[in-house]
């Protein structure tokens, strides 16, 4: 999308404002689909850290995540957000979504082709 659509980025600053991450999405960007839930950005940061803490071969990467020195600076509030920030989220490959436990994704609000509200979920059945 060239200009982001208001509706979904009124739906990230109530995401935002309401530290909430139990509202389900699945979003068109290019190259795939993505489902899964909504996170605030610092509750994503703070996950996503401690992922990389648990690696010791990636530990180092962790403080790019926590420190405001560290690496991109968490979002100006008076600003609306940028990205929708996935936790538990899926890649929609076929009659399947991998990663099978969920994933981390920050996706640009603007790359945002096509969205629906809730998620996808696969069974055996």
């Amino acid at each position: 999308m060239s200009k982001p659509d208001h509706l979904l980025v009124d739906i990230a600053i109530a995401v935002e404002s309401g530290q909430s991450n139990q509202m389900s999405l699945t979003v068109v960007v290019p190259g795939g689909v993505i489902t899964g839930r909504l996170a605030p950005e610092s509750v994503w940061r703070e996950r996503v850290a401690e992922v990389l803490a648990d690696s010791e071969r990636l530990r180092s990467f962790s403080a790019i995540f926590t420190s405001p020195g560290g690496g991109p600076a968490p979002r100006d509030h008076d600003e609306p957000p940028t990205h929708l920030h996935f936790h538990v989220a899926r890649i929609l490959q076929g009659s399947v979504g991998i990663p099978e436990t969920g994933g981390m994704y920050r996706i640009a609000i603007k790359d945002v082709s096509a969205w629906t509200v809730g998620d996808f979920s696969y069974s055996d059945g």
